[in-house]
């Protein structure tokens, strides 16, 4: 494996930060009251529901969809025989819950939208690390994220099998044009990698490259990892030569499924894929209702 950024990846999911976003979520849903559900059906009567997959996917979100039951009922029942990060196909049970019936039907759409969301992150994702598989390289996400939700689409990402790059701007100083636009001097790549490796001597540092110049600067001036910016792959394989080893390389910029392979066969060490987040399609799961008393 050419890549070695476990040390970027999200931990488990916090469960008070599990507890609080899916708050939030069924406050924004339920507002003063689910007046029809409340209107239709007692309080006492119970039902099971079950969750399925309408389509082939990788599954996330099961801890959130959970929550949202147990916020509206603390006796829901989950039986489960997967979990996050399993292949699923058409068909397949992903839970099963018994809960009191307004509990199930108030907290479905909520519990669905984190499923359908986070399902279908894994799913690209995973769709991604398919297309390079045996070439060592190590798919990566972007900060390309929905606002708040980045902690769950980072989480997603890793469910299916690609890794994190930046969680955000405080675990790595990427050095990009703009800030290279910033500063003076007739060398800004060797004085900026200088600054970052002195302030923060703990933090991988990564320049951004256009050209094959700026990439060979940046390998001069000791950068960690080298992000080669919308490179054809036959600039990409002349840069990999060109920095020899010197530091780790990143292709990102406008590759797809189609072109993807022919990047990672380039020799690169990574290659970062913000539409992993920003342009997953959220996949087809359902909830099936029916009342038990």
């Amino acid at each position: 494996m050419r890549g070695t950024l476990q040390e970027w990846a999200v931990a488990a999911l916090d469960e008070q930060l599990i507890q609080q976003h899916v708050q939030r979520a069924l406050s924004e849903d339920i507002g003063t009251g689910d007046v029809t559900t409340n209107t239709l059906l007692p309080a006492n009567a119970m039902g099971r529901a079950m969750i399925v997959a309408r389509e082939p996917l990788t599954l996330c979100g099961l801890a959130l969809a959970k929550a949202a039951f147990t916020q509206l009922s603390a006796d829901a029942i989950f039986e489960s025989p997967v979990e996050d990060g399993n292949d699923l196909k058409l068909g397949d049970t992903i839970l099963e819950i018994n809960a009191p019936c307004r509990a199930l039907l108030t907290a479905e759409r909520t519990a669905l939208n984190y499923l359908q969301r986070l399902s279908g992150i894994a799913t690209q994702a995973a769709r991604y690390v398919e297309a390079v598989r045996g070439t060592g390289v190590l798919i990566l996400d972007t900060r390309k994220t929905t606002p708040g939700w980045r902690a769950f689409e980072k989480y997603a990402v890793q469910c299916g099998g690609a890794r994190n790059h930046r969680r955000g701007l405080d675990d790595l100083i990427m050095i990009k044009d703009n800030h290279l636009a910033a500063l003076p001097g007739p060398d800004p790549v060797a004085g900026a990698v200088a600054r970052a490796h002195e302030a923060a001597p703990d933090l991988k540092v990564e320049v951004e490259a256009d050209t094959l110049e700026q990439a060979d600067a940046a390998a001069k001036a000791g950068a960690n990892i080298i992000l080669l910016d919308n490179m054809p792959p036959e600039m990409l394989r002349e840069a990999v030569a060109l920095i020899d080893g010197r530091s780790q390389t990143e292709a990102s910029g406008g590759i797809t499924l189609d072109s993807i392979r022919a990047v990672a066969e380039t020799g690169v060490n990574y290659i970062s894929v913000g539409a992993l987040t920003h342009s997953a399609v959220a996949v087809d799961i359902a909830m099936d209702f029916t009342p038990t008393q």
